[in-house]
């Protein structure tokens, strides 16, 4: 039996109605449109009250769409001694309140390599990371901690860095952006259905076969450079192979999220979602 995707945006849908407006509104029209998938974009920092968390969670439950959060783009798991507490903060505020808004996932940016081996990066980066759960399971919440693969070469953030943290530590498992995965060796590379399927089967080998029914997966198309990654575009204006893309995701039966980052989002959420019930069909 093949695993199935649910579909929707990194932050609120660009048409979400003035009124009701805000995130109740966003998943309320999410859901009028035929998405059931939303991730609350607090990447500026979180600044959301109990009460209004408390009406994005009951939202989300009767409109039965799935919540994650984009933590704050401030965030660097290899930030000086000093740095590190604001950093940390940002994410455990992001895991605490989207808790309560009945996120089930934390997407964060994990940080850049400032010139180090990625070795010794990630000697300091897991046992940070590795705290951060300690500390969100002795809360009782439940939460998975998603490092994202990142667009650029500089940044850690490579597939093998985000397996290295899930490995070792159980709540973290990666988000897989794949525009990132495309943009970052900067030559057009990492874009076939061969590759696409190398780099799920060692996601597999590295996570166990149930990982890959609970993918979280951002895509947009994108453009990049000799370093990687510049800017999103919409599907339609870029190189990515969706297609092939989906083919070798439905060939190992994942599933999960798919959440679009593109400039145009819903249509392109609904182009991915038509998509792949095309090629599941």
């Amino acid at each position: 039996m093949n695993a199935s995707f649910r579909f929707g945006t990194v932050g609120s849908p660009i048409g979400t109605p003035k009124k009701p407006g805000g995130s109740v509104g966003a998943i309320q029209f999410s859901k009028s449109i035929g998405l059931d998938a939303m991730e609350l974009g607090w990447v500026q920092s979180v600044r959301v009250s109990i009460e209004t968390c408390a009406a994005i969670r009951s939202t989300a439950s009767a409109e039965d769409v799935a919540l994650s959060v984009h933590a704050p783009y401030f965030i660097n798991l290899n930030a000086s001694d000093e740095e590190w507490p604001k950093s940390r903060q940002r994410l455990m505020d992001a895991a605490h309140y989207g808790n309560l808004a009945g996120a089930t996932d934390i997407i964060f940016h994990p940080g850049s390599y400032f010139e180090q081996p990625p070795s010794d990066v990630l000697k300091v980066a897991i046992p940070r990371l590795a705290g951060c759960v300690d500390e969100l399971r002795a809360a009782e919440n439940p939460v998975i901690l998603r490092p994202e693969t990142m667009g650029k070469s500089a940044m850690l953030g490579s597939l093998e860095d985000t397996l290295e943290m899930s490995k070792s530590i159980p709540g973290v498992l990666p988000c897989l952006d794949f525009a990132h995965l495309h943009a970052r060796p900067g030559d057009g590379s990492v874009n076939s259905y061969a590759e696409w399927m190398s780099l799920l089967e060692l996601y597999a080998k590295a996570l166990g076969e149930a990982a890959i029914k609970k993918l979280h997966i951002h895509l947009s198309g994108i453009e990049y450079g000799p370093k990687g990654e510049k800017n999103h575009l919409k599907i339609a204006e870029s190189d990515l192979r969706l297609e092939e893309l989906f083919r070798a995701l439905r060939a190992l039966g994942a599933g999960g999220r798919i959440l679009c980052e593109s400039p145009v989002m819903e249509e392109d959420a609904l182009l991915m979602k038509q998509t792949w019930q095309e090629i599941s069909a």
